[in-house]
C-alpha cells in the first residue's frame, strides 16, 4: 500500500487484497478438487481449471467496467460463462471439502470398527469368565461338606451324594482349574480394556469430527446430512463472494479515480477564477 494515501484512497487496495485472498483460496480448492475428481489427467486439469478461474475474474471485471459498451450477444455469453464457471468452481470446492471429510470419516470409521472388534473379543472372554465363575461356585458348594460331596448330575439333573475320595479329588482339581481360568480371563479382559482405551485415545479423526457429531446428535440428524448442509453454506458464500469483491474493487478504483479527476478540475477552475479576479494593475506591476 502506498504511503501517504488518504483513508478513502486506501479502501480500494484493501478490497482488492481481500478479493485476491478469497479468489485465490477458491481457485486453489477448486483446482485441487477437480484434479482429484479427474485423477487420470490431474496435471492437464490443473492447467485448464487455473486458466478458466483467471478468465472468470477477468470476465467479471470486464462486464462491470464495459457493460454498456459490449455487444448484447457477447454480454449475454460472457454472463452465462461467468455463472457457469462459478458453478464449476463451487463444485470443485465442494468436491475438495467433501473429499477431506470422507477421508477423515473413513479413518475414524476404521478405528471404530477395530475398537468394536476388540470389544467383541473382550465380550467372549467375559462370557467365558462368567462361565468359569459359575463353575467355581458350583465346585465350592459341592466340596463345602468335608465328609461327603453333593452335586447335581449334568446328564440326569438329579442331586448326587457321595463320599468317594476320588470324586472329591477330581472336583478339587476342576475347582483349581476353574480358578486359574478366572485369573487368566481377568488378565485378558484387562489387556483388551487397555487396547480399546488406547485405540479410542489415538483416534484423532474422532476428535476432529466431535463438534459435527455433537451438532448432529443435538439436531437428531445424521452427521452426513449436517456436513452436507455445512458444505453447501460454504460453497454458496465462497466463490460468489470472490466475484462480488472483484466487482467491488473495480467500483472502488473507478470511484476514487472519478473523485480525483473532479477534484483536479475544481482546483484548476478555482485557480483560473482567482487569476481572473486579480486587478489589472497587478499584471502591469508584474510586467
Amino acid at each position: 500500500m502506498v504511503k501517504g494515501l488518504k483513508k478513502k484512497d486506501r479502501l480500494p487496495y484493501i478490497i482488492a487484497l481481500s478479493a485476491l485472498l478469497v479468489s485465490g483460496s477458491a481457485v486453489f480448492y477448486s483446482v485441487y478438487g477437480l484434479s482429484k475428481l479427474f485423477a487420470g489427467a490431474s496435471t492437464e486439469v490443473i492447467i485448464m481449471a487455473g486458466a478458466l478461474e483467471f478468465a472468470k475474474l477477468v470476465v467479471a471485471s470486464l462486464l462491470y467496467v464495459y457493460w454498456d459498451e459490449i455487444n448484447k450477444l457477447l454480454r449475454l455469453y460472457l454472463t452465462i460463462a461467468c455463472i457457469t464457471l462459478m458453478l464449476i468452481t463451487s463444485g470443485g470446492i465442494y468436491g475438495f471439502l467433501s473429499g477431506a471429510y470422507q477421508e477423515t470419516a473413513t479413518k475414524s470409521e476404521l478405528l471404530d470398527k477395530h475398537a468394536l472388534m476388540l470389544e467383541v473379543k473382550q465380550n467372549r472372554f467375559q462370557e467365558q469368565l462368567n462361565s468359569e465363575k459359575e463353575l467355581v461356585v458350583y465346585y465350592t458348594e459341592a466340596l463345602s461338606n468335608p465328609t461327603m460331596i453333593q452335586y447335581v448330575d449334568k446328564e440326569s439333573g438329579q442331586l448326587v451324594t457321595t463320599t468317594s475320595s476320588r470324586q472329591r479329588k477330581l472336583m478339587t482339581n476342576q475347582l483349581n482349574d476353574a480358578r486359574d481360568n478366572v485369573s487368566v480371563f481377568n488378565d485378558s479382559i484387562s489387556k483388551y480394556d487397555i487396547l480399546i482405551l488406547n485405540k479410542k485415545i489415538s483416534n484423532e479423526s474422532a476428535r476432529e469430527l466431535g463438534p459435527l457429531k455433537y451438532v448432529a446428535k443435538s439436531l437428531g440428524v445424521e452427521m452426513d446430512k449436517v456436513v452436507n448442509y455445512f458444505l453447501l453454506l460454504i460453497v454458496f458464500v465462497f466463490d460468489p463472494l470472490a466475484i462480488c469483491l472483484v466487482i467491488a474493487a473495480n467500483f472502488a478504483f473507478l470511484r476514487v479515480n472519478t473523485i480525483d479527476i473532479e477534484e483536479t478540475k475544481n482546483e484548476s477552475k478555482s485557480f483560473g477564477e482567482w487569476v481572473s479576479s486579480l486587478p489589472v494593475r497587478y499584471y502591469i506591476k508584474k510586467k
